[in-house]
């Protein structure tokens, strides 16, 4: 992979004065440092998390692939297959630039029209081998065109038998991240976590969900309505209202949440891993894991964000597809046995529960 490039050149300099098609004024750009910012960040992140995986899983070591887009930018994919705990797990850096903007973000910021536009990210999922240890998903990433920006992520847990205090533990790491930034950050997260990681298809939540935000700039909107997959009857909608925006929030405030949000992905993840590891399993639960990973294929085929800009941007394929699991399985209706393990993880953690102050 080539070395960070430049800023792009944008063919509408930005004035000292809001410009009448954006409304946006020059304290409210990113700073002229913010693409080699984040895209270190972004890698340093990246190195990170796979030697703390690496740790983890005992064995297995990552495998990178670095790539080039012919458009511009490029990536390191690094991929960790039949390992002691991860049977397959992968985490990608990228970052991409160009002059033709993806038609998904004009139809969402038209004032970001003739502008380059800056994309650099990184995102990770891992499968297990031991049913008992959940598959988890995460993604940090950051937008820039012109006068628009953005940062957006989130991660979540899909347990297959889910235990109480790992849920518990993983929702309390992740609520500590958000409280030192704001204390309606994790509340509004998690709702439109569970929000977002929902299957219509099948009226279920792909897992415990976690924390998901998206389209988080220095207007301080914690759930903007303005973009798809937005709906303003949801829960998430609601509370946001209520609590209205932040005030005063900057490019800094809102990557330093980013960092802290990234951050909290090891503790609050690897001690899960730690405890479950060597808990006994069978045929059973090795075939109600591959059916249940299902699931994580329809979901990341036919909603997640992620996976379409990057098929949108030509980005590379290996890479964007990196999140499917290496084995799978349907069944036709399926139904679990009642009173069982599987049928369990229906009737509670497929819904959305208060994880952090869950009673039993």
């Amino acid at each position: 992979m080539t070395a960070f490039s430049p800023r792009p050149v944008v063919s509408k300099p930005a004035s000292k004065s809001a410009s009448p098609e954006s409304n946006v004024t020059v304290g409210n750009l990113p700073p002229a440092d913010s693409q080699k910012r984040v895209s270190e960040w972004m890698k340093s992140f990246q190195d990170r998390v796979c030697q703390g995986l690496e740790e983890a899983d005992g064995v297995g070591k990552f495998q990178q692939d670095a790539w080039e887009r012919p458009e511009g930018g490029g990536g390191r994919s690094r991929v960790m297959r039949d390992g002691n705990v991860f049977e397959q797990g992968g985490v990608n850096f990228s970052e991409v630039w160009g002059d033709q903007l993806p038609p998904s973000i004009l139809a969402q910021r038209p004032e970001a029209a003739g502008h380059s536009f800056y994309a650099t990210g990184t995102s990770m999922v891992l499968h297990p081998k031991n049913p008992h240890i959940p598959t988890v998903h995460l993604n940090y990433r950051y937008f820039e065109a012109g006068p628009v920006w953005w940062f957006g992520g989130g991660i979540d847990l899909t347990p297959f038998y889910p235990v109480e205090e790992d849920v518990v533990h993983f929702h309390k790491t992740l609520k500590e991240a958000c409280d030192r930034h704001n204390p309606e950050y994790y509340n509004t997260f998690k709702l439109w976590c569970d929000e977002y990681f929902y299957l219509k298809h099948r009226d279920e939540t792909r897992g415990v969900g976690g924390i998901f935000f998206d389209y988080q700039d220095n207007s301080g909107t914690l759930y903007p309505l303005s973009y798809p997959g937005s709906q303003a009857d949801t829960v998430a909608a609601d509370y946001a209202e209520k609590v209205g925006p932040v005030a005063d929030r900057s490019w800094e405030d809102v990557f330093s949440f980013s960092q802290s949000c990234g951050l909290a992905f090891l503790p609050s993840y690897t001690p899960i891993v730690q405890k479950r590891k060597n808990t006994k399993y069978g045929d059973r639960e090795r075939n109600f894991q591959l059916y249940r990973r299902g699931r994580y294929v329809e979901f990341n085929l036919v909603y997640d964000r992620g996976t379409i800009f990057g098929l949108q941007t030509n980005g590379r394929t290996e890479s964007i597809l990196m999140s499917l699991p290496p084995l799978v399985r349907w069944e036709y209706n399926y139904q679990p046995e009642p009173g069982s393990p599987e049928a369990r993880l229906y009737e509670i953690f497929l819904k959305p529960q208060d994880w952090v102050n869950w009673k039993g």
